[in-house]
């Protein structure tokens, strides 16, 4: 993988009892539709946790799609022409989508770094953040019993524009995806929030996951909107 890949991620949101439960049979459905996709070498179809996507139940209206792309084309293509998108995008009340280049990435997902590439990075540029990790099932008690307090401290956070846990399996298999102002202000969360610090160093010592995954990408082009907002639009506009 080089620097020509990018990465997408786009959350849908369902609305009803038919589209939300349409929309979960796709955790299991879309993969192998995906699989055929042409230029697409990686992806996930994520379900997203409930409150403000941190909690233990899930968001049956929530779910993501994140892809690893040979070429934009190929991403555009998909989302202009796919069979999947296309009913994605119709069953679906809201859509929004992120473009991104990979910053940096380390880790593993299935046991492969999907995310290679590196682009450089401004401390005042907007970043979005992944993380992922698949959760000893020994450990599963503990790392749930933060959760809530780190939910609650980056929701709070300063230069944080959006963010929501997702995943590929309950409570296992566990990943966030997060926009910021700046990689400043992200940075300032992750180094110096108090209940993020803890985690690292709970994870550290107590050896919480089985495999685990840290990317951070410059977002560069978005399309739809969440509730309404467009936010790399906004963070274009603020930047002039």
């Amino acid at each position: 993988m080089n620097n020509t890949h990018i990465v997408t991620i786009t959350f849908f949101q369902f609305e009803g009892m038919n589209q939300r439960w349409w929309g979960f049979k796709q955790m299991g459905l879309a993969p192998a539709q995906l699989a055929k996709v042409p230029g697409l070498l990686f992806s996930k179809m994520l379900g997203s946790g409930g409150g403000n996507g941190f909690q233990i139940w899930p968001n049956l209206g929530v779910y993501g799609l994140l892809g690893v792309w040979s070429t934009e084309d190929d991403a555009q293509r998909f989302m202009k022409t796919g069979s999947l998108f296309a009913e994605l995008k119709e069953r679906s009340r809201e859509q929004w989508t992120v473009f991104m280049r990979t910053s940096t990435a380390h880790g593993s997902w299935d046991g492969i770094n999907p995310f290679k590439g590196k682009e450089d990075v401004e401390e005042e540029a907007p970043i979005c953040v992944l993380t992922r990790a698949t959760i000893k099932t020994k450990k599963l008690w503990q790392f749930w019993r933060f959760v809530p307090r780190v939910s609650r401290s980056v929701g709070q956070q300063a230069g944080r524009l959006f963010s929501v846990g997702v995943g590929e399996l309950p409570l296992v298999q566990q990943a966030t995806f997060s926009l910021w102002n700046s990689s400043r202000e992200m940075k300032a969360y992750a180094y110096e929030s108090k209940y993020h610090k803890e985690v690292i160093r709970r994870t550290r010592e107590l050896g919480w996951y089985k495999e685990e995954l840290f990317a951070r990408f410059t977002p560069y082009a978005e399309q739809g909107t969440w509730q309404g907002r467009a936010l790399i639009q906004e963070l274009a506009k603020a930047s002039k």
